[in-house]
């Protein structure tokens, strides 16, 4: 017999079994009816020969481990699920400090800190910010030395953390 022609005989015989061992385990049938039908459809998906006297265990091991990735699933849903609405709750009004920047208002405390920066520097870090461009390609599109733009971005870098500490 072939691989699929045995899990056509397990399936017909021992997919009751098995929807009852993972259904005890989850509480729920039609969750339980999702990992039996993942378990049927790994079992397919193997390549390896499959042997009738270990089907059995092999089966049950797939659905096991199917259960402790559902419940690890479930934990950290859960999980962020509380921590969104912690976060949601954490964000008032009356606690403005503690809101997100928007992009538009991060946008504008950089343009207030590059007025702090030589012309120069300030048209360089912003082909490096807003186009996303490497030292190189800036190099290349202003035909500048490679170290010089290094070294105009790195003084733009400077001026900008500093006024974005005095800032928050």
């Amino acid at each position: 017999m072939n691989n699929l022609q045995i899990i056509e005989y397990y399936y017909q015989y021992h997919q009751a079994e098995l929807l009852a061992f993972v259904s005890s385990r989850l509480g729920g049938i039609e969750e339980a009816e999702d990992i039996v039908q993942d378990v049927f459809l790994r079992l397919l998906q193997n390549t390896s020969p499959i042997i009738e006297g270990t089907l059995h265990a092999l089966a049950f091991t797939i659905a096991r481990n199917l259960i402790t990735d559902y419940y690890r699933r479930k934990q950290w849903a859960t999980k962020y699920s509380m921590q969104s609405l912690d976060y949601k709750q954490a964000i008032t009004a009356d606690d403005e400090a503690a809101r997100p920047l928007s992009v538009h208002e991060m946008t504008a405390f950089l343009e207030r800190g590059l007025l702090r920066v030589p012309e120069k520097c300030r048209e360089l870090y912003r082909m490096h910010i807003y186009d996303g461009m490497q030292v190189s390609d800036i190099s290349q599109q202003t035909g500048e030395n490679y170290k010089s733009v290094e070294y105009r971005l790195g003084i733009a870098r400077k001026e900008i953390r500093k006024f974005l500490r005095h800032i928050s």
